[in-house]
C-alpha cells in the first residue's frame, strides 16, 4: 500500500513543564533552560535537519484553575508557569533557520486583532512565508481576568468572539492590499513627480465595524508570502468543530483512540460542506508521545521508569485546571461525573469521558489521560504500525509531545523516522525545499483557496482605495479657499 507522507510537528512551549509534568525533573531533561535562545536554536534546527514539518508551541496567558486550594500549587510545579511569549522566540527562530515552519498559539483575547495581524504579516515577511497560527479562545479565568475581564465569557460567546477577530484580521491580510500594490518603483513619472512606492488604487482601508471590535485600516504591512498565516484550531465541542470546519487548514486532537480521532476527522470532514468547502482542505494532526525501545521489553521499562517520574497532581491540576474545578484535595479515585456544566474546555472533558469504558472518570484518569492515553510503547518498527494505523483512521499529521527535551526528539529521529521512511510515512530531508511556505509544504499553494472564507475579502474594499477616496486637487482648493 503506498502512504503519503506525514505532518511532523514538534509539541513545543517556552515553559518548563509543558504536558506530561513532572518530567523536567528527570536527569537527563533539558527544558528547564526554556529562558536560553541556544536551547530553542539548537533543538528547532535539529528539526528541520531531520525533516520534521513545523516547531509549534503552544501558549498561555493565564494561570489554570486553582489547585489544592489555590495557585501555589502551580508555581510549585512549574504547571506553565513562568512562560514566555512564543511570539518573540519564533522571531529568534526565523533568522537561524529555512525550511521548518513555525506556529504559535495566540488567543482572541491578548491582542487587538489590527496589531495581531501586523505581527504575523511581519513575521511572516521576516521567515519568508514560514508562520502558523493557532486560533483560540481561552478557557482560563484567570487570563480573561488579565486582559480586563469580569472572568471567563460563555463558551459560545467565546466562539462568536474567535469570529469576528478573525473576520477583521482575514480583512487586513486578504482585502486590504491587491497583489502588485508595492511596487518601489525609484524612476517611475507621473502627475504627482517622480518615483512611485506603491499604487493608491491597490491600497484600501477596511472599515470594520463589528460588536466587539472597530478597525479603520488600511492593514500596514504588505502582503507577506501566504498572506494569511497557515491556520490551525483545536476546538473539540459541536461549536468548536463548526468553527475548524468553516476556518482551519489544519485541527489538532488529542483523541485516546483511533476510533475516536476517526470519528472526529470524519465529523468535521463532513462539516466542512456546509461552508463551502471541501474535506480535503482540512488536515488532522494527532498529538502523540513515544517511548522507544530496541525490544518491546525494554520500551516498556523505559515506559514504567517514566511513570515513576511524572507528578499526577501536575497532570491533573493541568486538566481539572482548563475545566474551572480545583479538586486538589479529592482521593484520587474520585468520580468528576459534576464537570460537564462547567463553561471550560467542555469538549476536552467529553473526550476523557469517552476515554473510560463506563463514561466515569475519576482523577486518577485525569492523570492517565494527560500521560498515557496518546503515548506508543515500543519498538521503532511496532511505532511505524501504530502510525501507519493512524493514518488509515484519518489522521494527516503527528504533533509529537516530549517527556523530556531534547531527548524525546532525538531518539525519535534516530530510531523511528529511518524507519518511517522506508515505509513512506515521512519525508527524507531532502525532499523538503528551502523556498516553500508552510502553506505550500502542506498544500502545494502559499495562499488560501478560493473556498475559504477569507477569501471573499480579496477585491473588497477597492471603494475604500486610497485612490478612490484621494479629494481632487481642484475640490480641494475650493474647500480650503471657501
Amino acid at each position: 500500500m503506498s502512504r503519503q507522507p506525514l505532518i511532523l510537528s514538534a509539541f513545543l512551549m517556552n515553559t518548563t513543564s509543558h504536558i506530561i509534568g513532572g518530567a523536567w525533573r528527570r536527569e537527563e531533561a533539558q527544558q528547564h533552560r526554556f529562558n536560553e535562545l541556544p536551547h530553542w536554536i539548537s533543538l528547532v534546527k535539529k528539526l528541520e535537519d531531520a525533516g520534521f514539518d513545523i516547531a509549534f508551541f503552544a501558549d498561555v496567558v493565564g494561570l489554570y484553575g486553582d489547585h489544592e486550594g489555590g495557585w501555589a500549587s502551580h508555581v510549585r510545579k512549574g504547571l506553565q508557569i513562568p512562560s514566555n511569549d512564543p511570539l518573540v522566540l519564533i522571531s529568534a527562530l526565523a533568522a537561524v533557520t529555512d525550511r521548518i515552519g513555525l506556529a504559535l498559539t495566540s488567543s482572541v483575547i491578548q491582542a487587538h486583532p489590527f496589531n495581531f495581524a501586523r505581527q504575523l504579516s511581519t513575521l511572516d515577511h521576516l521567515s519568508g512565508g514560514r508562520v502558523g497560527w493557532n486560533v483560540v479562545t481561552n478557557s482560563q479565568e484567570n487570563a480573561h481576568r488579565n486582559f480586563g475581564g469580569d472572568g471567563l465569557a460563555k463558551h459560545d460567546d467565546r466562539y462568536a468572539w474567535a469570529e469576528e477577530y478573525l473576520e477583521v484580521c482575514y480583512k487586513l491580510w486578504e482585502g486590504s492590499w491587491e497583489d502588485g500594490a508595492l511596487l518601489q518603483d525609484k524612476t517611475a513619472e507621473h502627475e504627482r513627480g517622480r518615483g512611485l512606492h506603491a499604487d493608491p488604487a491597490k491600497v484600501s482601508k477596511i472599515n470594520h465595524d463589528g460588536d466587539r471590535y472597530r478597525v479603520e485600516g488600511p492593514h500596514l504591512s504588505s502582503p507577506s508570502p501566504q498572506r494569511t498565516p497557515y491556520l490551525f484550531q483545536a476546538g473539540s465541542s459541536d461549536r468548536g468543530r463548526d468553527v475548524a470546519a468553516q476556518h482551519a487548514e489544519a485541527t489538532f486532537s488529542m483523541a485516546p483512540r483511533r476510533d475516536i480521532a476517526a470519528s472526529h476527522a470524519q465529523d468535521v470532514k463532513e462539516r466542512t460542506k456546509k461552508f463551502g468547502r471541501r474535506p480535503e482542505d482540512l488536515k488532522f494532526i494527532q498529538g502523540l508521545s513515544f517511548v522507544i525501545g530496541s525490544t518491546e521489553e525494554e520500551a516498556q521499562v523505559k515506559a514504567a521508569e517514566l511513570d515513576a517520574s511524572i507528578d499526577d497532581h501536575a497532570l491533573i491540576a493541568h486538566t481539572a485546571g482548563s475545566l474551572g474545578v480545583d479538586v486538589g484535595h479529592l482521593p484520587i479515585d474520585t468520580p468528576l461525573d459534576d464537570l460537564e456544566h462547567t463553561e471550560g474546555a467542555q469538549g476536552h472533558l467529553s473526550e476523557i469521558k469517552r476515554m473510560a469504558p463506563n463514561g466515569r472518570v475519576t482523577l486518577r484518569d485525569l492523570a492517565h489521560f494527560r500521560a498515557q492515553s496518546t503515548r506508543v510503547v515500543g519498538t521503532p518498527e511496532k511505532i511505524a504500525d501504530e502510525l501507519a494505523a493512524w493514518q488509515d483512521a484519518g489522521i494527516d499529521g503527528i504533533n509529537i509531545i516530549n517527556s523530556t527535551i531534547p531527548g524525546s526528539y532525538d531518539e525519535f529521529i534516530e530510531h523511528v523516522l529511518p524507519v518511517l521512511r522506508e515505509r513512506g510515512l515521512a519525508r527524507r530531508p531532502e525532499e523538503a525545499t528551502s523556498s516553500s511556505s508552510l502553506r505550500a509544504s502542506i498544500t502545494g499553494s502559499d495562499r488560501l483557496p478560493e473556498s475559504h472564507p477569507a477569501a471573499q475579502y480579496r477585491g473588497a474594499f477597492q471603494h475604500l482605495s486610497a485612490a478612490a477616496t484621494e479629494v481632487p486637487k481642484e475640490e480641494f482648493l475650493k474647500r480650503f479657499q471657501g
